[in-house]
């Protein structure tokens, strides 16, 4: 990307709407606002009602014109905001009008990119635009707008400087052994380590509830045919989603639904019943059922407790998984209960039918995948957390090196917790992250 350009475009959704709203950012921001309005001179932070004109003086429309000088704007940079009709006829218009006086298009995040660059964000703070914009539930609004405000940033930062505290003074051990360095010793550096650890594991431990709010999870519903697979699938997503019938083998393919829980996105997926069969669509259907069931972040196994159960099923399930929570759901206790089978830690009788016992089946899936909420929670990514857990890798590497006494060791894993922490704010980040990251936001972002 030329950070030396001057970007334009639409900042508003596509389509017809009241307001449209087009922004420019740039060193020719302002001379080619100046044109457009044939005005003299604008105020910064002043909001100006004015037409905007082609080159030939006919009016293209009237709205609000504002222009904040750099660096006091978004981008760092000198921004006008153009306000106008919604209309993709007149907005287009005005992105050609730009286009001839100097500007190019904005690529996808450039705007936010550019205040990254310019030092007015971090790079949490920069996806957390992006989150926020995508937000699925209240709660990852509000986690969002947490990490926006710099919530996240500033417990990282927390971290980071005593990282660097303990890494001076190890380098200081190293470069002067003879010198006393304030008296410090691998007892107290030890000491150093136990906070360091303590504030680490919390921050991951937030961080993961955050990124559980924002991945979201994948469940599939696993069992024989006619256990009531469907007709959880609709309740849970409370419409008919799947189709419900007597005949067993009627789901022949995967059932996709997506629907929150307790602000959880979750994909929930209905699959073929298991079990041997010789028609090909079927057998098509069974393998598809196996190819999700090994991707699942949870699998609720169905089973009907009106008949005798075998624990085979589970078994073949459990052999084709290794360390996905399974969760057994005893269907259709309306037709009567089966004083035979208890609930469980893992187990809980439901009537998808009449839609009794799904509080508890909820809320034994959250506590299968781990879900706690805590006090100021902020939204993550998958990368935050690959940078936490080889943060905490090094730490205890690092820690190990301490009761060895193997001061250049310790100092190389201090280094390299204090970058792995530091590439979540973006202190260390490689163009190829920036691109990756910023090429996932909305275009005029």
């Amino acid at each position: 990307m030329l950070t030396e350009d001057t970007i334009v475009a639409i900042a508003t959704p596509s389509g017809r709407g009241g307001v449209g709203i087009v922004r420019l950012s740039g060193a020719k921001a302002y001379n080619i606002a100046l044109a457009l309005t044939q005005r003299q001179t604008l105020t910064p932070r002043f909001a100006y009602f004015s037409p905007l004109f082609f080159d030939n003086k006919d009016v293209l429309d009237e709205g609000i014109v504002i222009y904040f000088k750099a660096p006091f704007s978004f981008t760092g940079e000198d921004v006008v905001e153009f306000q106008l009709h919604g209309s993709p006829i007149i907005l287009d218009e005005l992105i050609a009008i730009c286009l001839s006086k100097g500007a190019r298009l904005a690529t996808h995040g450039e705007f936010s990119l550019r205040a990254y660059l310019n030092d007015k964000m971090d790079l949490t703070q920069a996806e957390a635009i992006a989150d926020l914009i995508n937000a699925s539930s209240e709660t990852a609004a509000r986690m969002a707008m947490r990490s926006l405000q710099g919530d996240f940033s500033k417990r990282i930062d927390g971290l980071n400087q005593k990282i660097i505290y303990l890494r001076t003074y190890v380098e200081a051990m190293i470069d002067f052994p003879e010198e006393e360095i304030d008296t410090i010793t691998f007892k107290t550096i030890e000491t150093h380590f136990s906070a360091i650890q303590s504030q680490l594991n919390d921050i991951l431990s937030v961080a993961a509830q955050g990124s559980l709010i924002r991945e979201g999870i994948t469940i599939v519903i696993a069992g024989r045919p006619n256990a009531g697979k469907s007709t959880l699938i609709n309740a849970l997503a409370r419409r008919d989603v799947a189709i419900v019938t007597d005949v067993p083998g009627t789901t022949r393919d995967v059932m996709k639904e997506y629907l929150l829980l307790d602000d959880i996105p979750v994909h929930v997926l209905d699959t073929a019943g298991l079990r041997d069969s010789d028609d090909k669509v079927e057998q098509e259907g069974i393998k598809r059922a196996w190819d999700e069931i090994k991707k699942a972040d949870c699998i609720l196994l169905v089973n009907d407790s009106q008949t005798s159960q075998s624990s085979q099923l589970e078994d073949d399930i459990r052999g084709h998984v290794e360390g996905i929570p399974i969760i057994k759901v005893w269907n259709k206790i309306d037709l009567g209960d089966n004083t035979l089978i208890t609930e469980g830690i893992d187990e809980v009788k439901i009537s998808a039918k009449n839609q009794l016992g799904l509080v508890a089946l909820k809320t034994l899936i959250k506590q299968k995948i781990g879900y706690q909420p805590v006090e100021g929670q902020f939204l993550a990514r998958r990368r935050h957390l690959d940078a936490l857990n080889l943060a905490k890798s090094t730490i205890k590497n690092a820690h190990e090196h301490i009761t060895t006494h193997t001061l250049e060791l310790l100092a190389e894993d201090l280094r390299l917790a204090h970058e792995a922490l530091s590439s979540i704010t973006g202190e260390f980040s490689s163009d190829d992250l920036l691109g990756e990251i910023f090429s996932s936001f909305c275009i005029g972002k």
